[in-house]
């Protein structure tokens, strides 16, 4: 069987990705990844294996790029709760940003958790859909308790609070703010939502 001709697995994967955002996964055809990547068909199904293969790689990829967001929310104990309140506002315009400089999205809806959409989408007929899906949702949330951690060690957030319940809150509180993105909601209202989220974190008592 002859090899597929070369290709940016990159490029193809994340113009995969733009195009299931923008449609769907039941909305996107083999042609349609054929005109958003630029390969032919065969090349699609000799390098992936048809749509599904394309969307289970492309989950993949996002999945690697999510391993940047650690780093983001890593740092000193003393500066943690300043981070955590810039990822909210940050992850309020870009979805989930995965550095400090990230330029605004063009289109907030197409800035939104694509593990979740997909999720939304084919996760309940999907197990492994479901399972690279939740994989993504446990690095975000794992990097926010971490953070979340360190700003109670510093003594800015109550220690006696459940920093995984506190970071699954956020993460939830995050999606619904791609929601109301993709719903047409303004920056302004994004932020102000993001801003309310961080002033529900529990502060020390000071007795």
């Amino acid at each position: 069987m002859a090899r597929p001709r070369s290709f940016d697995r990159e490029h193809v994967l994340h113009a995969a990705e733009r195009q299931f955002r923008a449609a769907g996964y039941n909305g996107t055809s083999v042609d349609d990844i054929s005109a958003a990547t630029g390969m032919g068909r065969g090349s699609l199904y000799g390098a992936f294996d048809g749509k599904r293969g394309v969307l289970m790689q492309a989950m993949a990829e996002y999945f690697a790029r999510l391993g940047q967001l650690p780093k983001v929310l890593a740092g000193p104990d003393e500066g943690a709760l300043e981070r955590l309140h810039g990822y909210l506002l940050r992850a309020a315009v870009h979805g989930v940003p995965l550095a400090a400089d990230v330029p605004p999205a063009p289109d907030r809806a197409a800035a939104a958790c694509f593990a979740a959409k997909m999720a939304l989408e084919v996760g309940a007929s999907d197990p492994e859909v479901e399972r690279l899906a939740n994989d993504c949702f446990s690095v975000v949330v794992t990097a926010v308790a971490e953070c979340v951690r360190a700003a109670q060690r510093n003594g800015d957030i109550d220690p006696d609070a459940d920093p995984d319940d506190l970071a699954h809150l956020l993460w939830t509180i995050i999606r619904g703010i791609d929601v109301a993105g993709a719903c047409g909601n303004s920056p302004a209202r994004l932020t102000s939502i993001a801003e309310s989220a961080f002033a529900l974190l529990p502060r020390p008592r000071h007795h």
